[in-house]
């Protein structure tokens, strides 16, 4: 196999000229499991380990290696395996904070082109969770995509389309079976050569399912989903990358049940686009857009151009911003306090001057 199979291009050649070392090869993580990564390359895939020197400095604050990454690795034909000595600068990266309490960043996968946010139109759809990928997503520096799939269970589909379609910005969105093949062809036409893709969202959406339908054979094992939630198990226990027949690469994920924002403000800012257009109307520039007289964007609900759960879900993932901004960064959360008694004061002036004359 050639590396420009897997995705090798002019950046990442740069970039490798650039941090070349002796006696090592690039390679691109394919799949991982515990403390062990599968890289392939210009050789017979193998399983890797990090050196010692690159576990130390994982260890004391760098970046170990994710699904997409590529690496410089040592080979050891020996023992059929391979040192990872390096991980090379990523293009993009799609993360999250890890689940719990810890405010720590989690690398998903790396290098990826599209991500293909896949949401099942049964009981467990929700527009409000596609808000919250797309925001990651954008932040990741990857170009979104929703995936609609499960049409073949849905009884208005069109319906759903167009719901995600209003949120979407611009991004395209698929409607697809991946049981019945419905719509995956103009999914796959959209796949570009070296392209890599990623799959993303809840367990039992039907990942695996769409990537075993555009692989056309039963690499990955599926699950039914309960008919009590239409929830599903986690089928998929790792991060794998596939090479398709058209020369596109996708990655499949497990399912995640949770995905909490990291330091995704721009990203923040491209989902929830049509919101900060409005802000950008209202009479203060501080606006709340609560009951503020000249408010553009409760002028904007009141005439049925944005949904107010639209503004709600707006605000909970600025509040989820800036809690997080806050804990990673305490000063930050000195300087938000001292804006929002600036703020209240403002507030006050605002009311005041709205109710002159009223008595």
């Amino acid at each position: 196999m050639f590396i420009q199979d897997l995705g090798w291009d002019a950046y990442f050649e740069a970039q490798w000229q650039e941090r070349a070392s002796e006696g090592c090869v690039p390679a691109r993580v394919v799949s991982q499991q515990r403390g062990l990564w599968r890289v392939a390359g210009a050789f017979e895939e193998c399983w890797a380990e990090p050196s010692g020197k690159f576990r130390k400095e994982s260890e004391e604050g760098g970046d170990w290696p994710a699904v997409g990454d590529w690496v410089s690795v040592e080979l050891r034909p020996e023992k059929q395996s391979a040192l990872i000595q390096r991980v090379l600068p990523r293009r993009s990266r799609f993360v999250r904070k890890v689940a719990g309490k810890q405010v720590e960043e989690q690398v998903i996968v790396a290098n990826i082109d599209v991500a293909l946010i896949v949401t099942a139109l049964d009981g467990d759809f929700s527009v409000r969770r596609i808000e919250r990928y797309l925001a990651q997503c954008w932040e990741s520096g990857a170009r979104p995509a929703m995936v609609l799939n499960k049409a073949d269970a849905c009884e208005e589909p069109r319906k759903l389309l167009a719901e995600v379609e209003r949120v979407a910005m611009g991004a395209p969105v698929f409607l697809v079976s991946a049981k019945t093949g419905e719509g995956v062809e103009a999914l796959e036409a959209s796949f570009a050569r070296g392209q890599t893709m990623v799959l993303l969202g809840s367990s039992g959406v039907g990942k695996s399912t769409l990537v075993n339908r555009l692989l056309r054979e039963e690499r990955q094992s599926t699950h039914e989903v309960r008919e009590s939630d239409s929830k599903g198990r986690h089928t998929t226990t790792s991060r794998e990358l596939f090479v398709m027949s058209n020369g596109s690469l996708i990655i499949d994920t497990p399912g995640l049940r949770e995905l909490q924002l990291w330091n995704a403000a721009e990203g923040l800012t491209q989902t929830f686009a049509d919101v900060d257009e409005l802000a950008a109307q209202c009479r203060f520039t501080d606006c709340r857009h609560e009951s503020e007289p000249g408010c553009a964007v409760q002028a904007a609900i009141s005439a049925s151009i944005l949904d107010a759960r639209r503004l709600e879900s707006w605000r909970k993932l600025q509040r989820e911003q800036d809690f997080l901004a806050r804990k990673v960064n305490p000063e930050i959360g000195a300087m938000q306090k001292k804006r929002i008694k600036i703020s209240m004061r403002q507030v006050r002036r605002n009311y005041q001057e709205r109710d002159k004359g009223k008595s």
